[in-house]
């Protein structure tokens, strides 16, 4: 049988959230100005409160990217993937994807974070494919809409189908490590969803179904 395992990026396999550490270090870097900034910290505070719908401030989040250029977006996030990504790894993660290697376990990431982020993290941690949300660009220049939908709650679903579909895997020989209570439609699907260090109300979910919890 052939066994694959998707990982969730953001409180899964970093122990902070990527798109937080971008705005606040694009924001210290000229790349935002003041009012941008607050603008995409409201919204990551309706997002952890549960405010207004969670889509439309995903929207809002990555709005601050609107006219930047895809040249200085890059060089930012080489910047924070020594300063902020690296550090932030979970050091079980790592020994975690090494054995699921070993064992021949297709390894793939699945994050609604930006790809300029997540291709950076799939490279270092030598995994076999990444799935993630990627933005539009024109002329080199960004203007904060996706393309396509944003990989996030049902998208991940999905897209994780998808991929499974046409690399011949079945769902049942699928595992998703995951965090937080928006990733519930993919780690349902999957036959080995495992929650790393989740949220509350994932956290009552997974002991109510017996879900294997690790607390990395």
């Amino acid at each position: 049988m052939k066994h694959i395992a998707f990982f969730d990026i953001d409180k899964t396999i970093l122990s902070i959230n990527s798109g937080e550490a971008l705005v606040k270090q694009a924001y210290r870097r000229n790349f935002i100005n003041t009012i941008g900034f607050i603008k995409a910290v409201y919204a990551a505070i309706q997002y952890k409160l549960s405010l207004k719908d969670t889509h439309h401030i995903i929207r809002k989040m990555g709005g601050w990217l609107n006219g930047v250029s895809e040249e200085k977006l890059i060089k930012l996030t080489k910047d924070i993937f020594y300063e902020d990504i690296i550090p932030n790894i979970r050091p079980h993660i790592i020994e975690e994807i090494q054995k699921l290697k070993a064992d021949g376990t297709q390894v793939v990431i699945l994050s609604s974070a930006i790809k300029w982020v997540c291709q950076p993290i799939g490279n270092h941690l030598k995994v076999d494919d990444v799935i993630c949300t990627e933005l539009e660009v024109k002329n080199g220049t960004l203007t904060g809409n996706p393309i396509g939908n944003y990989c996030f709650r049902t998208e991940k679903l999905n897209r994780l189908k998808e991929f499974c579909q046409r690399m011949n895997f079945e769902l049942k020989n699928a595992a998703y490590y995951a965090d937080s209570i928006d990733d519930l439609p993919a780690l349902e699907e999957v036959g080995f969803p495992v929650c790393v260090t989740p949220d509350k109300k994932l956290g009552k979910i997974a002991q109510s179904r017996g879900w294997k919890v690790q607390k990395w």
